[in-house]
């Protein structure tokens, strides 16, 4: 008779880079191609993005989900969205090798997640978020329909993943309308007058104004600080 896996904890540990901030390391064991257990181990992040314990055994849960693949469905699935985001982070937005977007695509999913999504939505079960619910929060938000529509498709993105490792079988957010037409013709500076415009400002709002005449960002992600992983 076979013996069914037991759900690991797993350890979260302190360690130290020869470069760089220390780092909290991630340790598991997991069974490998010969049956024979193998102990793995994932950096979770430096100690300048989860300054403490908790924070980091708080962010190893996506991994810990990781390591209970061959556990029941139930017990090593994301209960909650923000659960959810931490695996999506691990597997889709990671700065290593691994990583399957650029870093400045990473860095506006960031700020899509922490700034909106994450406090609206962190807290809820994942088959409690509904599609009417995500379409009416979206038009209480005062902000651009390119923004709303961007923060529906990176929901869309989540569930998705979900759907992928088999958490979920629907995606809501399919159904979800937000339009991405600009409410209005956008006035266009010439070069003359971004001048005249930096000129004027301190040193802090040049820097904002210069950084979304070269890259074109939204007003709201340049205003929302990166918060880095919770």
């Amino acid at each position: 008779m076979a013996t069914r896996a037991r759900y690991q904890q797993g350890s979260v540990q302190r360690g130290k880079r020869q470069n760089g901030p220390d780092v909290w390391v991630f340790r598991w064991r997991e069974i490998g191609p010969n049956g024979k257990s193998v102990q793995r181990k994932a950096v979770i992040g430096t100690l300048i993005n989860l300054p403490s314990e908790a924070s980091a055994l708080k962010a190893a849960q996506a991994l810990r989900i990781d390591a209970n693949q061959q556990t029941p469905r139930a017990v090593s699935c994301p209960s909650t969205v923000a659960e959810l985001i931490e695996h999506y982070r691990l597997k889709e937005l990671t700065e290593d090798e691994q990583g399957r977007k650029a870093h400045s695509t990473r860095a506006a999913y960031e700020c899509y997640l922490n700034g909106w999504i994450l406090p609206r939505w962190g807290d809820h079960p994942l088959e409690r978020v509904k599609s009417v619910a995500v379409e009416e929060w979206l038009g209480s938000i005062e902000r651009a329909r390119g923004t709303k529509a961007k923060t529906r498709n990176i929901m869309s993105a989540l569930f998705s993943h979900a759907m992928r490792y088999e958490w979920s079988d629907k995606n809501p957010i399919k159904l979800v309308r937000q339009s991405a037409k600009r409410e209005k013709i956008p006035d266009v500076l010439e070069l003359h007058e971004l001048q005249a415009l930096l000129a004027e400002l301190a040193v802090r709002e040049r820097t904002l104004v210069l950084l979304d005449a070269a890259t074109g960002l939204r007003v709201g992600e340049l205003l929302i600080p990166p918060l880095g992983r919770h």
